[in-house]
């Protein structure tokens, strides 16, 4: 599947007037021509994690519309689904079996009981101690069977104790027919690229981080890439890695995620110094997705591992905080710095972390535009939205404070703010010049200044940024010769 070198937007499937019926029209109305693609964060039933927690894939949740809407949408987008490869909700029909007939269970072996991990089922400290943790401790307790006895099983994922996560093993068979169960019917639908969510923890091994592993991974995703082109699906996984792994991944042919680019550009503009990103532009990966912000939070570790200044980060990570951000952290020590640092993500609007700075914001923008990758744009970011305080509080989850749920009246006047429409300027531009399908120039980063370029033929397209006033430039050539645009 050709993914077309167009802006995509990034939403729930409920956070733009309420359901995918109100999205259309939202896109239609007020957005028209703008994306030529949707990544609908899951839109199916859940039992948690804001739909990241599925139980089953079968069907769209009916508070948010049916596949049906989806088909609607697919006729004038690309359509992005995830699938969360490494785990389900405990709710799915697949765990619920597993908790009431254990072992007897037709789907016992999609799960991963820790006689998986250790001949014994007996965790080795020193093995836990090399683990990469998203939560203190990797696998929950179930009363499993009838009579019921407790069985550990593996959960990389969850807030709660036991986890609302529960991992898949991608040797079972039962993954198999579940993966190519649920490509069958995103491509019966008319989805086009595949989300590959979690995809880093997939594969489990005593004596290692359980992230990332080799050759497991390769193997996996030899596999999903040839289920994916049988149906025409296109796959972009999501790994949380530092710059080898994702190097590893462009080398396969793989799609990725740039999750360097949010940060280094969010210090850019914070410290106000363009030296570090333009080393970054200049050598940085191709065949990417760029973005900014995001359902979770600006990544800082593991994708920055051995790229970063820790005295930088945290002058950043401070101003960020102070504008009301929040902090996801790490759980393992190992991947802290010698100094401490343990900042998983910075979490916040990307307006709000910018300071609520129209200048600074449109240059942050205009620098993922111009850099090279398809930019996908979240749908608080499209609206310039600021950190949603409350949602934080009343749900406990620091990342609710960039997931606010727009009306439609909020949305029309977020539309009519001079941000916004600066920023939808900025996309059609990126969307219709052909420069941009040419080649990517770094042309000069000395003192507060950075200029960009693309150059194809007799087109071409410039943005310079001075980090001291914000003040951005576009100067682009066509038949009738150079147009200079402040944005």
């Amino acid at each position: 599947m050709q993914v077309k070198n167009e802006a995509q937007l990034i939403t729930y499937p409920d956070s733009l007037g309420g359901d995918l019926a109100s999205l259309g029209g939202v896109l239609d109305a007020s957005f028209a021509g703008l994306f030529a693609g949707i990544h609908i964060l899951p839109p199916f039933p859940s039992s948690g994690d804001r739909g990241f927690s599925p139980r089953t894939y079968d069907e769209i949740d009916p508070r948010f519309g049916s596949w049906a809407d989806i088909r609607r949408l697919s006729e004038r987008f690309d359509i992005e689904l995830d699938m969360i490869v490494n785990h389900v909700s405990r709710e799915s029909a697949y765990f619920t079996d597993f908790l009431r007939h254990g072992r007897k269970s037709q789907w016992a072996d999609l799960f991963i009981q820790l006689d998986k991990i250790w001949p014994n089922g007996v965790p080795v400290q020193a093995d836990v101690d090399r683990l990469f943790l998203r939560r203190p401790k990797p696998w929950s307790t179930y009363m499993v069977g009838s009579p019921p006895e407790p069985v550990e099983v593996w959960t990389t994922f969850g807030r709660e104790d036991p986890s609302d996560q529960i991992d898949m093993d991608w040797r079972s068979p039962a993954f198999r027919s579940i993966v190519e169960a649920n490509f069958d019917r995103f491509a019966a639908n008319g989805v086009k690229i595949v989300r590959l969510d979690a995809l880093g923890f997939l594969a489990k091994r005593a004596g290692t981080s359980c992230f990332f592993l080799r050759p497991e991974m390769d193997e996996v995703l030899g596999w999903l890439d040839g289920e994916a082109a049988r149906r025409d699906l296109a796959l972009l996984p999501e790994v949380h890695g530092p710059e080898e792994i994702q190097r590893a991944l462009v080398d396969r042919g793989s799609w990725i995620y740039d999750f360097v680019l949010p940060y280094r550009i969010l210090e850019a503009l914070i410290l106000r110094s363009p030296a570090a990103l333009a080393r970054y532009l200049a050598y940085r990966p191709g065949r990417v997705f760029t973005m900014l912000d995001c359902h979770d939070g600006v990544p800082v570790k593991p994708d920055l591992d051995g790229q970063y200044d820790s005295a930088r980060v945290r002058r950043v990570v401070a101003t960020c905080l102070e504008r009301g951000g929040n902090l996801s952290l790490l759980f393992s020590p190992r991947h802290h710095d010698p100094d401490g640092l343990d900042v998983h993500q910075i979490r916040g609007t990307y307006y709000s972390l910018l300071g609520s700075d129209d200048d600074a914001y449109i240059a942050a923008r205009a620098i993922q535009l111009f850099a090279p990758g398809v930019p996908q744009i979240y749908y608080v970011g499209l609206l310039a939205g600021e950190n949603d305080q409350a949602a934080g509080a009343a749900t406990g989850e620091g990342r609710e404070i960039n997931r606010h749920n727009y009306s439609l009246d909020e949305i029309h006047r977020a539309r009519e703010r001079e941000v916004v429409r600066r920023l939808v300027r900025l996309i059609e531009l990126r969307n219709s010049h052909p420069a941009f399908g040419g080649y990517f120039v770094v042309e000069n980063a000395t003192g507060s200044s950075l200029r960009v370029g693309w150059q194809s033929g007799w087109a071409s397209a410039e943005l310079e940024v001075d980090f001291a006033t914000y003040r951005c430039l576009v100067t682009t050539s066509n038949l009738h010769g150079l147009e200079t645009l402040e944005l």
